[in-house]
């Protein structure tokens, strides 16, 4: 996993709500995933980790040894496999595509981890962990010759440590109708820290239906969780951006565990996760092999549910996204409005990936928008438009509005502003909201974005990761 700060953990939801009836097929049950079996594949990390300089970093032999490794265990599996390359400023790194070759190619389920360490270390939790349970999930899927609605497929990606780069090449070379068929990514990176916490990600909305049906599998047998929002500094981030549904679980890294969090899973408070992350001490010594064994049950839950779900009987799970580019990754495209607005200048960062509509911050009496027309079904019984929004302002003192953006909607020729934000409201961390618009179900409705300033001191609206999700 990214190296980054967490503001979650101190502000992470406790998660235990059962996933309603109805929303999956039923679906064969899902078999014991082996730790034995798992806890193998890390030993063999280790291995050729030892044997190629003591890691398995991106453009270093120990990663391509372990691509190669993995599409040869796929290989011998039955899978469709596919060593994709690509470069990256460390030289040549690669992805590992596997694919299950039954199961209807216009329905495609996938979960992924990434495959590379950093170059102190092994990275055996980091993450080894996950690459192996998703690697031993495959073995096991295959191994019992199941019948899949949906076509299965499995991502080892390359270069995460780098910046996400082959989650990231992979889906931008993907053609537009392929990457329609994705119903759903599921993500694990760090799922055996050695002091371990239970994460479910919570930072996509098209995926909520995946990310309750993880709090309720955990649930069952008997693991508290909590939501995190991990920013989509990991390798459903591609995914996300163009709303595809998305969730995954993590472990804990460097961030220290608390007394309630500890109480609730066990471990040594005051302690990090994982205190050996992204350091040479990231060895097969840094499991926690109970957490393994529980996180990779629950990919095979998850892989067992949802290439059995009924994709062609209306929204998947939780609801799907309806706005196109919604995470702004494909530049304009898709969105309307005053140019240059959506961009990827590192002034302000983006909430996830790296293009965000940047509103205002001149300093001068302007107004900018941005807006995408949405066409929301008149069969869905609700529809709710969610996004991301950080405020910085030089306007620090009193109490006066001076700059504002408004979320609205047109339908026709009736403009609605649902929500309006100013200095007033100044967050320099980016904080999720939500807004009902269930009342546009049959209409086609354009979601606008418009920003308003004056001539005194400047402020920035920055908006990202929009969705409007149904259901």
């Amino acid at each position: 996993m990214r190296t980054f700060l967490y503001s979650g953990l101190g502000a992470v939801l406790v998660a235990g709500v059962l996933l309603a009836p109805g929303n999956i097929a039923t679906a064969a049950e899902s078999p014991d995933i082996s730790v034995t079996n798992t806890k193998a594949h890390l030993d063999q990390f280790q291995s050729i980790a030892t044997s190629n300089g003591g890691n398995r970093a991106a453009g270093r032999p120990g990663h391509k040894a372990s691509a190669d490794w993995v599409k040869a265990k796929l290989d011998a599996a039955g899978y469709t496999t596919t060593l994709q390359s690509f470069s990256t400023s460390a030289g040549t790194s690669y992805n590992v595509i596997a694919e299950w070759p039954h199961g209807d190619v216009n329905h495609v389920v996938m979960a992924g981890s990434h495959l590379d360490s950093v170059s102190a270390g092994p990275g055996i939790n980091d993450n080894g962990s996950g690459s192996a349970g998703v690697l031993e999930t495959a073995l096991a899927y295959a191994a019992g010759n199941e019948s899949s609605r949906n076509r299965l497929r499995f991502g080892f990606w390359g270069a995460e440590e780098l910046g996400l780069v082959g989650s990231r090449y992979y889906v931008n070379n993907l053609p537009s109708t392929e990457r329609d068929k994705i119903e759903l990514y599921l993500n694990f990176d760090m799922i055996a820290s050695p002091n371990p916490g239970y994460f479910v990600y919570d930072d996509n909305p098209a995926g909520n239906g995946a990310r309750d049906d993880l709090v309720a599998y955990f649930t069952q047998q008997n693991v508290q969780t909590e939501f995190i929002d991990v920013q989509g500094r990991s390798d459903h981030a591609a995914f996300r951006s163009l709303g595809i549904p998305t969730a995954g679980t993590f472990s804990g890294a460097e961030e220290t565990k608390t007394s309630a969090q500890a109480a609730k899973w066990g471990g040594t408070a005051g302690q990090a996760f994982d205190r050996c992350y992204h350091r040479s001490c990231d060895t097969i010594s840094n499991l926690d092999l109970t957490s393994l064994d529980r996180q990779i049950d629950a990919i095979g839950h998850m892989i067992w549910t949802y290439t059995q779900k009924d994709y062609t009987d209306g929204p998947p799970p939780g609801g799907s996204n309806l706005i196109l580019n919604p995470g702004f990754e494909s530049g304009p495209a898709n969105w309307t409005g005053t140019t240059g607005v959506i961009t990827n200048n590192t002034g302000r960062p983006a909430h996830g990936g790296s293009y965000k509509a940047w509103l205002q911050g001149n300093g001068r009496a302007t107004t900018e928008n941005v807006g995408q027309s949405v066409p929301i079904p008149a069969s869905v019984t609700a529809a709710a438009l969610s996004y991301w929004i950080r405020i910085d302002t030089a306007e620090t003192t009193g109490s006066t509005v001076y700059d504002t953006v408004k979320v609205q909607v047109v339908d026709g020729g009736t403009t609605t502003t649902l929500a309006t934000y100013s200095n007033l409201n100044k967050s320099t961390s980016y904080v999720q909201k939500t807004l009902d618009v269930t009342q546009y179900k049959g209409k086609t409705v354009t979601v606008k974005f418009v920003g308003q300033e004056d001539s005194s001191l400047q402020t920035s609206f920055v908006i990202d990761d929009t969705s409007l999700t149904v259901s």
